[in-house]
């Protein structure tokens, strides 16, 4: 069963997938570090530096990125059974094997309570892991699902499909969700957004180029094979057809680029409207498939209102009998993992293997874990942060943010290019930044929820319809401040610009972001950029569209836009530059925003070491003054190796530079990475004064 992704305004997550640890206070930093030696070369506290990964044949000032990591990068292999590794990988695999022990143990459990969180998570995994019985029942719990849509026999019955769809996780062209109104941040709003794809972008199947035929030739091979196991006559022109489809719905796709503005994507638009907007909309039966009482809706926010003209034209030209096909295939991807294993090794082959390059299939025990992260998420990461998380680092990493604050407000004031009225506007968002570290203060109450044994696909439908039940409740409330958007056992972090706040779950607050037996200058580094990461995230090029309480709001001068624009269309070019396979460089207007996020962020992380310093001259360590190793405590985190596959796919969809470049494309632009290691013209990583680009 397909899980329906909420429609977030979350902007900026750090990292790449999934995490988890503690951090040092700026007094303790101050502290220690000159506690350590304000003019001595050596210190009782470690490093921090992972040095067996280092490759001291090559020069800092060449290669940051691979005189931090070049070791790591030879000798490590990428698991068989993923499409890249790294520095986040490792995190992310203590965290799954805690989470292991905890589904296990549930799972186990005779004498858990009917209706308990234990029960709920312990069953839904054990579900999972039946494969006897998965193969046993077969489609049997799909029959009248695909039943339902066999019955499907005009425009109208088209259209209360793709609303039924997006309560029990189906799959269907027009998204639905539940959100903060961006300019009223304190309601809720319903909206509408284009969706619909099985491949990772538009250029799938527009693209005329041989990698991309030959994708969507393995493509409708896929489809065939899931429609003929379903029992599907015609399979193959049934399939033929489901490409043809998402072709139609991939052309009317707005870009990601296009997607990434706060504006151009907000439209509010009232119920009435929609009939001018999208004149081949059917609303009525659209709300009745939801299963929602029509008053509930009284305007939604149309993110791509051509998409949503165009996508609703296409149910009303296109045949009845080839949106059936398109229904079924994609219930069917959907639920293909949760399906006896034709089915699943079916979808592992198209999308893991021939999109991802991936090897082999992870063991079920990990896509099981991955299940219960995604499902009842809170549940897991309750009995996960019991264990797992010492409730004082909490409050260490609230003090270390109280140090980047300050040093990003002095870096406000310093800024030659922008007005006295503009940064009394951005200092007052920073003042009104909200912080959240490692769990909910208020955990979500799942007591509605119910999990059966034995019943694995009912058991996601009850999931989605949960989901989506929740979000339809809060058309009726004011917004909730204490949700989070991720997991505690999720190694990354985020910033909202509607909440205007950053959060970092537990599972990311540990090693080599931040050691609590290093000296600091590693920690600034580490969990010091992904701090200063998330704050420069309210004040890139999408977030600083919206003010401290979070809503879309010009609070910059005329000129200061144009000076903010120039500045970052220059890092936006100066990306755009670096090719990281032979045929395709990095979409610096697509990364744009990630990339303001990491030069900024790391900028203000080192003031904000300095800060900690008080005054003392650092320690030197291992061999490295504290700057230098500054800079090596952020290029380690960065360690990561792709496949090929992986890497291209993400040069396409990824609103994130590749590791690289994350680490040396940022660097080249600070004159204190210059002073670190004694940077001159002829080294690799010189860029001209004139060049270099500083926005905060």
């Amino acid at each position: 069963m397909r899980f329906n992704q909420r429609w977030i305004a979350v902007v900026g997550a750090f990292g790449l997938v999934c995490a988890g640890a503690s951090v040092a206070s700026a007094a303790d930093a101050a502290s220690s570090t000159s506690a350590s030696s304000s003019t001595s070369t050596t210190s009782t506290l470690r490093s921090g530096l992972d040095l067996a990964g280092f490759d001291r044949s090559v020069r800092p000032q060449d290669d940051l990125y691979r005189f931090a990591g070049g070791t790591w990068l030879a000798t490590t292999e990428i698991p068989a059974d993923r499409s890249n590794y790294g520095t986040f990988s490792k995190l992310e695999d203590d965290a799954i094997a805690a989470l292991r022990a905890l589904a296990e143990a549930a799972a186990a459990d005779a004498q858990k309570a009917l209706g308990s969180d234990r029960q709920k998570l312990g069953d839904l995994y054990a579900a999972y892991m039946d494969e006897q019985g998965i193969e046993q029942r077969g489609l049997a719990p799909l029959r009248d699902e695909l039943a339902r849509i066999d019955s499907i026999n005009d425009a109208r019955a088209i259209f209360e499909y793709i609303g039924r769809a997006q309560r029990i996780g189906g799959g269907a062209h027009i998204g639905f969700y539940v959100g903060q109104d961006r300019k009223n941040s304190s309601s809720y709003i319903a909206g509408i957004g284009q969706s619909g794809l099985t491949m990772p972008d538009r250029e799938y199947y527009l693209a005329d180029d041989e990698r991309n035929r030959k994708f969507r030739e393995a493509f409708v091979r896929y489809a065939e094979q899931l429609l003929s196991l379903s029992g599907a006559p015609d399979a193959a022109a049934k399939a033929s057809r489901v490409l043809a489809i998402e072709t139609a719905i991939a052309q009317q796709h707005w870009t990601r680029v296009e997607n990434r503005d706060p504006l151009k994507t907000y439209n509010k638009t009232t119920i009435k409207e929609l009939a001018s907007l999208a004149p081949a909309l059917d609303w009525n039966a659209f709300v009745a498939g939801l299963g929602v009482d029509p008053a509930k809706i009284q305007a939604v926010d149309v993110r791509q209102p051509s998409y949503l003209r165009e996508a609703s034209r296409l149910v009303r030209e296109l045949p009845v009998e080839d949106w059936r096909a398109y229904f079924r295939f994609r219930l069917l991807d959907g639920s293909a993992a949760f399906l006896p294993s034709a089915f699943d090794a079916a979808r592992f082959e198209f999308r893991e293997r021939t999109l991802r390059g991936v090897q082999e299939q992870q063991p079920r025990w990990r896509r099981g874990v991955n299940l219960l992260d995604r499902t009842v998420g809170e549940i897991a990461g309750r009995a996960y942060v019991e264990q797992n998380f010492r409730p004082e680092a909490r409050e260490r990493i609230r003090q270390l943010v109280g140090n980047l604050r300050q040093a990003f407000e002095v870096k406000i004031d310093e800024l030659e290019w922008m007005s006295a009225d503009t940064k009394l506007e951005a200092k007052r968002k920073l003042a009104r930044f909200t912080v959240k570290v490692g769990y909910p203060d208020q955990w979500r109450d799942y007591t509605t929820l119910e999990i059966r044994a034995g019943d694995l696909l009912g058991n996601l439908r009850r999931v989605n319809e949960f989901e989506f039940a929740r979000q339809i409740s809060r058309l009726d409330s004011s917004v909730d401040r204490n949700e989070w958007f991720m997991t505690p056992q999720t190694v990354n972090a985020y910033y909202s610009p509607p909440m205007n706040e950053i959060v970092f779950p537990a599972a990311i607050l540990q090693p080599p972001f931040f050691d609590p037996l290093a000296d600091d200058a590693v920690n600034y580094g580490g969990i010091g950029g992904v701090i200063g990461h998330e704050f420069s995230h309210g004040f890139d090029d999408s977030g600083r569209r919206y003010d401290g309480e979070g809503n879309l709001r010009d609070w910059w001068t005329f000129d200061d836009n144009v000076r903010f624009r120039e500045r970052a269309g220059r890092l936006a070019a100066q990306y755009s530059q670096y090719k990281p396979i032979a045929d395709r460089s990095i979409n610096g207007d697509l990364t744009l925003g990630e990339n303001i996020g990491d030069l900024s962020g790391l900028a203000v992380a080192y003031r904000a070491y300095l800060i900690s310093l008080n005054g003392k001259e650092a320690p030197v360590i291992d061999g490295f003054t504290g700057p230098q190793r500054f800079f090596l405590g952020w290029a380690q985190v960065w360690r990561r190796k792709y496949r090929d596959d992986e890497l291209r796919t993400r040069l396409i969809t990824d609103s994130h530079s590749p590791s690289e470049y994350r680490c040396n494309g940022v660097v080249t632009n600070m004159a204190e990475f210059y002073d670190a290691f004694g940077v001159k013209p002829g080294d690799r990583l010189y860029r001209e004064p004139t060049e270099r680009v500083k926005i905060w």
